[in-house]
């Protein structure tokens, strides 16, 4: 079974776009970001999030950048991202992304 790890409904949360199992949105999650939270530090304060769900929602937030500007400086997201090491274990996919992965 794949899991798509962001999801959006319109009868859940409004529409805004969350990451599965959880009740946080993309948004949530990039405002943590912006206020210094590493992905270890969101998985610690809510243990319903996964490391591939976050970088998801990285994902997510790069690819729609006209929805989630306030977040971005010269098209890279504010705030920690995973670090090579902690990439390293992501899907292949999410391991050389921009945005999801700072140096």
């Amino acid at each position: 079974m794949t899991i798509k790890w962001v999801k959006s409904d319109p009868l859940v949360m409004n529409g805004e776009p969350f990451c599965y199992g959880t009740r946080l949105t993309v948004r949530n999650l990039l405002e943590m970001r912006e206020n210094g939270l590493t992905p270890a530090d969101m998985m610690v304060n809510h243990p319903e999030l996964r490391r591939v769900g976050i970088a998801e929602a990285f994902r997510f937030a790069s690819e729609n950048q006209a929805r989630y500007a306030d977040f971005f400086e010269e098209s890279s997201l504010r705030g920690p991202g995973f670090s090579a090491d902690e990439a390293a274990v992501l899907p292949e996919h999410l391991r050389d992304l921009a945005g999801v992965v700072v140096g």
